[in-house]
C-alpha cells in the first residue's frame, strides 16, 4: 500500500482483525527515513552546546563531583524516560509523539499546552546554538567587531533551506554529523585519559589533583549543585525528540525500540564519561569558563593541552560542526510540531500545508522565524543571551520528560482497561515504577534548581530564566481547558486504534524478546 495515501480507517470488528490491520498514517508525511539514520541521529543527533559548551558552565559553577553526579542522574531520568516513549512510539508512530499521546491520552487541553511548550522550547534550542555559534567563532579571534551575528545569519538562513528538502536530505546531513561527532567524543576520551595520565604539554600527571584544589569538588554547595540540573538538561534536550520522527521512519515498530536502547550507550559514554574526563583534566576555577564570555569549550581546551595549537583549532572546528547539526535536529523537531499543531487544530490550518517534498514549508518558515530570537545577542551579548536561553530550554526538557512519564502511566491504564497490553511491540520493563520516578525526581529538581537565584542575593533575571516556563505552560493549560471545555480522557476511551503498529505486524514475535530479558541480552 502506497503510505503517503490516506485510506480511511475503520475500528475493526474483533481483536484479531485488529491486531493484523495495516498500519495506518495519517498525517501525510512520508516516511524517508533510513534505520541507519534514524540510529545516528539518536545517538549523535542532538548532542552540541549543551555537551562541548554547556559543561563549561556546569563546572564552573557546580565542581567536578557536582557536575558528575547532576549529569549521572539526569542520564538515568533520560533513560527511563526513552523506554516509557518508545513503548508508545513503537506503538503507535506519528509525527506529534508524546505531544500528541498527551493530548490523546490525558487531555487535550494537556496535549495542546505540551506541544506549544515544545514547539517554543526547539525554536529556542535552535536560537540558542545559533547564538553559541558566535562564541565558537570567537576562539579564532579577539576582536570585538567581529561581526558573529552575520554568520548565524548565513547558518540560519542554511538551516531552513536544509529544512525545505526532503526529509531524506535532512536525514542524510544528520547523518553523517553525527557520525563526525561520535568519532570526536571516542577521541576526546581516549586522548584525555593520556592528558591526565601525563601525556600533556608539561608531562605532569594530573590523575585527581582538581578535585582537591580549593572550592572543589563541590562548589558552590547546595546551590552549585543543584543549579548543574538545568545545565545537564539542557544538554539532555533533544534525546526525547527522536520518536517525533517516528511519523518518517520506515517500519517504526522495528527501528524505534532499537534506537531507544542505544540511548544507553549515549548516555553512558558520551556525557557521563566525558564530564568525568573533562572534570580531571579542566579545574573549576579555570578563567573564563562562567564569565558569559565563553571562547573555548573544555573539550577544546583538552585538546589544546597536548601542546598543539592546531588540535586545539580541529576540536573547535569540529564543535561548530555539532552546534549546527544539533540547531538542524531542533528546528526540525520544531517544524513537526508545528505540523501537528496545525492538524489537530491546536493552530492555524494553513501550518500543515506539504510542499512537494512533504515537508510542511510554512510550518519551517514560522519557526525559522522565532529561532531569529538569536540576532538580538549582537545588543546583550552572545555569552549572556546564550545562557538565559539556556535555562529556558533546560526547564522545558525537563517538563517535556514529567509529561512523557504522566502519559506513559495513563497509556498503559488505557491498555489494561481494553485488555490490549499483550499487543505492545516493544515494553518498557520498568513500568510502573520508572515513569513515577520520572515525574517525582523531575518535579523536584526543577523547583530547586534555582536555588542561586536566591542566595546569596535574589537575581531576578535568573530567576525569570528558571522558572519562565512553569507559569506559561500551566497558563496554556488552563485557557485551552477553559475555552474549549475539555475534559481529562477515560481509560476506557483511548483510542488504542488509530495509526497502531502491534506485535504482529512485526512478523515473526521478535517484539516479545524486547522485555527486561532482552535488554540483559543486548548489553550483554
Amino acid at each position: 500500500m502506497d503510505q503517503d495515501k490516506q485510506p480511511a480507517v475503520a475500528a475493526p470488528a474483533s481483536e484479531t482483525e485488529y491486531s493484523h490491520q495495516v498500519p495506518v498514517q495519517h498525517d501525510r508525511l512520508k516516511r524517508g527515513l533510513s534505520a541507519r539514520q534514524v540510529q545516528m541521529i539518536a545517538i549523535g543527533g542532538t548532542i552540541g552546546t549543551g555537551l562541548f559548551l554547556g559543561t563549561g558552565k556546569a563546572l564552573a559553577t557546580g565542581g567536578p563531583a557536582s557536575m558528575l553526579i547532576a549529569y549521572a542522574i539526569s542520564g538515568g531520568i533520560v533513560f527511563l524516560t526513552m523506554l516509557s516513549l518508545g513503548e508508545m512510539a513503537a506503538f503507535i508512530p506519528v509525527a506529534g509523539s508524546f505531544c500528541t499521546f498527551a493530548g490523546r491520552f490525558v487531555d487535550d487541553a494537556f496535549g495542546f499546552a505540551l506541544t506549544w511548550n515544545y514547539w517554543f522550547n526547539d525554536a529556542v534550542s535552535t536560537a540558542s546554538d545559533l547564538v553559541a555559534l558566535q562564541i565558537v567563532l570567537q576562539y579564532w579571534t579577539e576582536s570585538d567587531r567581529f561581526p558573529g551575528w552575520a554568520f548565524s545569519l548565513i547558518f540560519w538562513a542554511v538551516l531552513i533551506g536544509l529544512n525545505l528538502f526532503a526529509v531524506k536530505v535532512y536525514g542524510e546531513v544528520e547523518y553523517w554529523m553525527s557520525v563526525l561527532k561520535v568519532i570526536t567524543i571516542i577521541v576526546f576520551i581516549v586522548l584525555g585519559i593520556v592528558v591526565n595520565c601525563g601525556g600533556n604539554e608539561s608531562g605532569h600527571y594530573i590523575g585527581g589533583e582538581n578535585w582537591h584544589i580549593p572550592d572543589a569538588p563541590f562548589v558552590g554547595g547546595i546551590g552549585g549543585f543543584a543549579s548543574v540540573f538545568v545545565t545537564a538538561a539542557f544538554a539532555y534536550g533533544g534525546t526525547e525528540s527522536i520518536a517525533i520522527t517516528a511519523g518518517e521512519t520506515k517500519d517504526p515498530a522495528r527501528t524505534i525500540p532499537k534506537v531507544v536502547l542505544n540511548v544507553f550507550w549515549r548516555i553512558l559514554i558520551f556525557y557521563i564519561l566525558s564530564s568525568l574526563i573533562i572534570g580531571l583534566n579542566i579545574p573549576h576555577n579555570y578563567p573564563s569558563l562562567n564569565d558569559g564570555t565563553v571562547k573555548t569549550s573544555p573539550f577544546t581546551l583538552v585538546f589544546e593541552m597536548t601542546g598543539t595549537k592546531a588540535a586545539g583549532s580541529v576540536m573547535n572546528a569540529v564543535i561548530l560542526t555539532s552546534v549546527l547539526s544539533a540547531g538542524n535536529h531542533a528546528l526540525f523537531a520544531g517544524i513537526r510540531l508545528l505540523y501537528t499543531l496545525s492538524v489537530a487544530g491546536h493552530a492555524p490550518g494553513f501550518f500543515g500545508k506539504l510542499n512537494r517534498n512533504h515537508v510542511p514549508w510554512i510550518a519551517v518558515l514560522a519557526t525559522g522565524a522565532v529561532s531569529g530570537l538569536c540576532f538580538g545577542s549582537s545588543k546583550i551579548g552572545a555569552g549572556q543571551l546564550w545562557t538565559w536561553l539556556q535555562n529556558i530550554v533546560g526547564v522545558s526538557n525537563q517538563l517535556s520528560w514529567i509529561s512523557i512519564g504522566i502519559t506513559s502511566i495513563r497509556f498503559r491504564a488505557a491498555l489494561k482497561q481494553q485488555n490490549k497490553t499483550h499487543l505492545l511491540p516493544f515494553r518498557n520493563f520498568t513500568y510502573p515504577v520508572g515513569p513515577w520516578v520520572c515525574v517525582i525526581l523531575n518535579i523536584v529538581i526543577v523547583l530547586v534548581q534555582g536555588w542561586s537565584c536566591f542566595s546569596p542575593t535574589f537575581d531576578g533575571v535568573s530567576f525569570v530564566s528558571f522558572y519562565l516556563e512553569l507559569p506559561i505552560m500551566l497558563g496554556m493549560f488552563i485557557v485551552w481547558k477553559v475555552w474549549k471545555r475539555t475534559r481529562f480522557v477515560n481509560s476506557r476511551e483511548v483510542d488504542l486504534v488509530t495509526d497502531t503498529y502491534t506485535i504482529n505486524d512485526l512478523g515473526d514475535g521478535e517484539g516479545k524478546k524486547k522485555g527486561w530479558k532482552g535488554i540483559v541480552e543486548w548489553i550483554a
